[in-house]
């Protein structure tokens, strides 16, 4: 079960290195409303690899060029109205349809 994002979580993102690809791609999750274990599963890795990533650590050359097109698919669908996702069912229709085997 997919859990809500915690606001110490959250305070630590938004005082990350924005400049990081993971960072980037944690803040667009949150404002998608996208739990970190879809995300992970749309990458093929782990919550753990997800969660550092969102915390600035290293990101592997293969894991980058995903990570930018999943960001543009996200925002592409927040500046329609698509998402936020308003539900766990939401986010994993996003993920499954519009994001695995697309990034």
């Amino acid at each position: 079960m997919a859990r809500p994002y915690s606001e110490r979580f959250l305070l630590d993102l938004n005082k990350a290195d924005p400049t990081r690809i993971g960072v980037q791609l944690g803040k667009v999750c949150v404002k998608a409303n996208l739990p970190t274990s879809y995300v992970a599963k749309a990458f093929d890795v782990s919550r753990m690899s997800i969660h550092s990533w969102f915390r600035g650590q290293y990101v592997r050359e293969k894991n980058y060029e995903k990570i930018l097109k999943f960001i543009d698919l996200v925002k592409a669908d927040l500046d329609i109205g698509a998402l936020p996702a308003m539900s766990l069912v939401d986010a994993k229709k996003f993920i499954d349809t519009k994001v695995i085997d697309k990034i």
